[in-house]
């Protein structure tokens, strides 16, 4: 009997080892971490939390003003950007930025922004991706 029970522990331990276990992400910490890395010059404005753990994208909107160039990078555990891509609609959702050029990811862009209103800051995830990371967002005039 006991030796049953020692065999169904180990089995059962085992099993949990093996159970997918939900992916955790700690998009704070990688928020913070963008703030220091804006490009000199630029004044912080925002930082945004990407975790896109159980989302296929995470979106954000902000008022634009024309004349002012706005900054966003990116900060995640992976090499350069992980596969995140952060992209810039106006408001009419036309593509007006992208750190994604021609198949190549870039750790930040700069957007020069030519119409005062909403936009909206779209992260997806291209694979390989651990869909967690975060960004910071400046601007000067």
């Amino acid at each position: 009997m006991k030796i049953n029970l020692v065999l169904i522990v180990i089995l059962a331990f085992f099993y949990i080892s093996a159970v997918d276990v939900p992916q955790t992400c700690n998009s704070e910490s990688f928020a913070d971490e963008c703030v220091p890395k804006l490009t000199t010059g630029f004044n912080f404005l925002k930082s945004y939390k990407i975790d896109g753990t159980a989302k296929d994208k995470v979106e954000y909107s902000y008022v634009f003003t024309k004349g002012t160039q706005y900054f966003i990078n990116l900060c995640n555990s992976g090499a350069a950007t992980d596969g995140i891509v952060v992209n810039i609609f106006d408001k009419e959702r036309n593509k007006v930025a992208s750190n994604k050029i021609s198949g190549q990811y870039v750790s930040a862009i700069s957007f020069p922004c030519n119409a005062t209103g909403i936009y909206y800051i779209q992260y997806t995830f291209d694979e390989p991706s651990g869909h967690c990371g975060g960004s910071a967002m400046g601007f000067k005039r």
